[in-house]
């Protein structure tokens, strides 16, 4: 499930980002927190299965578009669909949000997705593991 990110997951939120290449240098981690933070149209969320927390999808929203800016997910459970699943409850929980479009840093994940033809872009129930 998809829960919002509040600051008390701050740290948890900082380690899941620090998978991806673009967030490795801490300043700019920080700054990419304090934007989440900060700017109502960036939105973060934290995929929590069972009581772990083990992904971060983070998204900026620009009318009817959200740009994918962050997915991160713990490597001890990559390969498994989580991202895919992450991708798919996004889609659910932004409604009224016609297309979600990645950024240079997220488009080879997306472009898999896309090809497998698993990405819910009609709101159709997750695909199971």
């Amino acid at each position: 499930m998809l829960i919002r990110y509040k600051k008390n997951y701050e740290k948890l939120a900082m380690g899941l980002l620090s998978f991806m290449p673009s967030e490795k240098d801490l300043k700019k981690l920080q700054n990419t927190i304090k934007l989440y933070e900060a700017d109502g149209s960036w939105q973060l969320f934290l995929y929590k299965e069972d009581e772990d927390i083990i992904g971060a999808i983070g998204i900026k929203i620009d009318g009817n578009v959200a740009e994918l800016h962050h997915l991160s997910i713990n490597p001890s459970f990559r390969g498994q669909g989580k991202g895919k699943k992450m991708l798919n409850e996004l889609s659910r929980q932004l409604g009224s949000i016609k297309e979600i479009k990645p950024n240079e840093y997220t488009i080879e994940f997306f472009e898999k997705c896309d090809q497998s033809k698993e990405l819910c872009e009609d709101h159709i129930d997750p695909i199971s593991d």
